[in-house]
């Protein structure tokens, strides 16, 4: 009775904290347990009750003071330094610039809508297909969950309850391995595709570039190195993110007018209330989810399957392709912690970082695929371009994530090794 409930509540469009919540009153209303009734508003309560969701609303202000503050073009100009001059070199452009932003905003969806805006129009104007310079675009947004500071991998920090900082450290190469197998791509359709020649900037120019980008780079160095180093937790560090995001687009870009900060925090206190009202929700689903031992019933039934971790991974990212084909990221990712984490460490032995990264790299690709595809719709609309033009362009960057997903699964240092 409460798997049909939560199968008609969840195709029925409901949201899904609001699924998860309903779920759960379900289940204690069926059980007739007032033990469980009494405690739903606590169970709920609690879920919010961790330092480290605070890392959420001070990241998402952070992106927010970035878009009014004008830091995203001098991070375009500044990756335009670097790479501007090959052939195909706005394409290039687009990819580093996305590494940059992935590197302070850390959600996939913001990033696709703020860089579609500022890079299709610019690269369809250089005589790129509109539709590749989208699918470009699209997919240096799959860098922003895996590329540190991650919304996705905050969240799994406080469901999993390992250190979020450490969690960071797991994504960095992974992450960079991700944009060094898009390069690759771009590389390969240049071949095949005349694209048009890049021109480097004169030495002037890109001093220009450089020293205009320096103020917004600290924002990346204050989140990594005070993680990094030590000086700071994550949540001090998007703190501190924020801080210097506001001081250089009002004090030194001239960017960011005081009027519009009510707005920019209400923005802010929206999109992150939706994300904790979530977690929330699932604090009461995954309680219900133990209480039924459905994590130990699942893993007699995946062992009697195979004993073999890769195996399991492997049948994990088919599951969750499906699943974030279906259900937003971050909500796929509340539904199937609990449930998944678990066997993975208690019957398979693999590290809760690994596992993180590699369902944080499986939910991402489900932002730009059918029929959701949050991120594919959102390209789509920003670029004012067709989602199948965009997915026809898009295939083999998915096809490149795909394998980095395979070697990340199948070595697990990759993602230990920093933490280590």
């Amino acid at each position: 009775m409460t798997a049909v409930l939560f199968l008609i509540l969840l195709f029925a469009a409901v949201p899904i904290s609001i699924v998860l919540a309903l779920t759960a009153i379900g289940y204690i209303w069926q059980s007739d347990n007032t033990i469980l009734f009494e405690s739903f508003a606590q169970q709920m309560f609690s879920g919010t009750e961790n330092y480290g969701l605070l890392a959420i609303p001070l990241f998402m202000l952070t992106g927010e003071l970035m878009n009014e503050g004008g830091m995203t073009k001098r991070l375009v100009n500044a990756a335009r330094v670097f790479v501007g001059g090959f052939r195909g070199g706005l394409a290039w452009i687009n990819l580093l610039a996305n590494m940059f932003m992935a590197a302070i905003i850390g959600s996939a969806v913001s990033q696709i809508a703020v860089m579609s805006r500022a890079m299709v129009p610019a690269m369809e104007r250089e005589g790129y297909d509109r539709g590749f310079a989208a699918a470009t675009t699209a997919a240096g947004g799959l860098l922003a969950p895996v590329i540190p500071p991650s919304m996705l991998f905050v969240i799994y920090g406080v469901l999993a309850q390992i250190p979020i900082g450490d969690m960071f450290l797991a994504g960095i190469i992974p992450g960079l391995m991700m944009a060094g197998s898009f390069f690759i791509v771009v590389s390969l359709i240049g071949l095949t595709t005349n694209f048009p020649k890049g021109e480097w900037m004169s030495a002037r120019d890109a001093i220009g570039a450089l020293a205009q980008c320096l103020p917004a780079a600290l924002i990346p160095l204050a989140i990594i190195g005070g993680i990094v180093f030590g000086f700071a937790t994550p949540t001090e560090s998007a703190a501190v993110a924020s801080l210097i995001a506001f001081l250089v687009g009002w004090g030194v870009y001239r960017e960011l007018k005081p009027g519009h900060l009510a707005a920019l925090f209400l923005r802010t206190a929206q999109n992150s209330a939706m994300v904790i009202f979530m977690v929330a929700a699932a604090n009461v689903f995954g309680w219900v989810v133990i209480y039924e031992a459905i994590p130990q019933k699942l893993a007699a039934l995946i062992t009697s399957v195979t004993s073999d971790p890769f195996f399991f991974l492997l049948i994990v990212m088919g599951v969750l392709l499906l699943v974030g084909m279906l259900i937003d990221g971050i909500a796929a990712l509340i539904l199937v912690t609990p449930i998944l984490l678990p066997i993975a460490m208690n019957s398979y032995g693999i590290s809760p970082f690994q596992f993180g990264v590699v369902i944080s790299i499986n939910l991402a690709l489900g932002l730009l695929t059918p029929p959701v595809g949050v991120g594919l719709y959102i390209a789509a609309s920003m670029s004012d371009v067709k989602p199948t033009a965009i997915f026809r362009a898009l295939w083999p960057f998915l096809m490149a994530v795909v394998l980095i997903l395979l070697v990340v699964s199948y070595f697990p240092s990759l993602s230990l090794v920093l933490i280590n």
